[in-house]
């Protein structure tokens, strides 16, 4: 029994000794770290369940934050941490990586967060985002200006271009385009490919070249003055010679003949042989003139009178 109850007695003086050690032992234990908004725990920190006295935690900047200054390490010293030295602050991406025909609007800043705009230069289009982002680890989302094309020119009736190419005219190429012989360009003779991806004007037509209209110059027959008597015939013909001159110059001018026009040369050409058929009808005027009044003469040297003589008139009474 004595073994027992000394059994029983140590049981009773073990159990507030135990009790004992284990209220000290919490009370000399530092309460786990706090973290801020910039600065966490380490991961093995995290994995600690107690932090007891004499202890060493570190902690470290958070994601998207990098060490301004400090080193991060604190104790536990009678139940309290020594004060934290480290300071955190946001990443800096810095500007981006120049590309070609590509500008970066960084007005927002290129701190850890920021958003920038890309810009391409005028003719390029972007592919990829049109944004991008400051991570942790840099620049996000990469993208790049690409010339900007247009389609293939169309084809002109009666024309042709001088895109020979497979390829897609780019921002900033010109076609030339020119008829076949015997068409005129309606339109610009050439179209510049855009940043709208299409061309600054449509492309130009063919058309028929058509007669221009030219001024048919007539030369007026000179007026004679008939002569007296047997000069009437000559002046009908010298007539009858400019009417036909005329009707000549006229019927060139109709319709049916050299698609409707005179050439103004041609009449002058005429003029010459228009002026030589006038001078000589006038002369064969004046021929005609001398020889009726030749004739004339002729005749009147036959009568004598004699008919009118005083010894005559009485045979005529009788």
């Amino acid at each position: 029994m004595d073994v027992l109850l000394d059994t029983c007695g140590r049981r009773r003086v073990k159990f507030p000794l135990l009790l004992f050690l284990l209220v000290v032992k919490a009370a000399a234990d530092c309460p786990k770290p706090q973290e801020r908004e910039n600065i966490v725990l380490t991961n093995e920190a995290l994995l600690m369940n107690d932090f007891p006295d004499r202890v060493v935690v570190t902690l470290e900047c958070a994601h998207g934050f990098v060490v301004e200054s400090g080193s991060g390490s604190i104790t536990c010293t009678n139940e309290n941490w020594t004060k934290l030295d480290l300071s955190c602050k946001k990443r800096d991406c810095g500007p981006p990586s120049p590309q070609p025909n590509m500008s970066f609007n960084t007005s927002a800043g290129t701190l850890f967060g920021a958003v920038i705009k890309v810009v391409c230069d005028k003719g390029f289009q972007i592919i990829g985002t049109s944004y991008r982002q400051c991570y942790a680890n840099g620049w996000s989302r990469k993208s790049k200006c690409k010339i900007v094309t247009c389609k293939k020119p169309s084809e002109v009736t009666n024309g042709r271009s001088s895109w020979l190419s497979e390829d897609d005219p780019k921002y900033g190429e010109s076609i030339q385009y020119v008829c076949d012989k015997g068409y005129a360009l309606v339109g610009s003779d050439s179209i510049v490919c855009s940043e709208t991806h299409d061309y600054d004007s449509r492309p130009p037509t063919c058309q028929g070249v058509t007669t221009e209209g030219r001024t048919t110059t007539k030369v007026p027959a000179p007026t004679s003055t008939p002569p007296a008597q047997g000069g009437r015939d000559v002046s009908t013909a010298a007539g009858n010679a400019t009417t036909t001159a005329e009707t000549s110059t006229t019927s060139s001018s109709l319709p049916g003949n050299n698609d409707g026009a005179v050439d103004t040369d041609k009449d002058i050409g005429y003029l010459p042989v228009i002026v030589s058929v006038i001078c000589v009808s006038l002369a064969v005027c004046i021929v005609a003139v001398f020889v009726h009044k030749f004739l004339l003469r002729r005749k009147g040297s036959y009568d004598t009178r004699e008919d009118l003589k005083p010894e005559l008139l009485q045979f005529q009474n009788l």
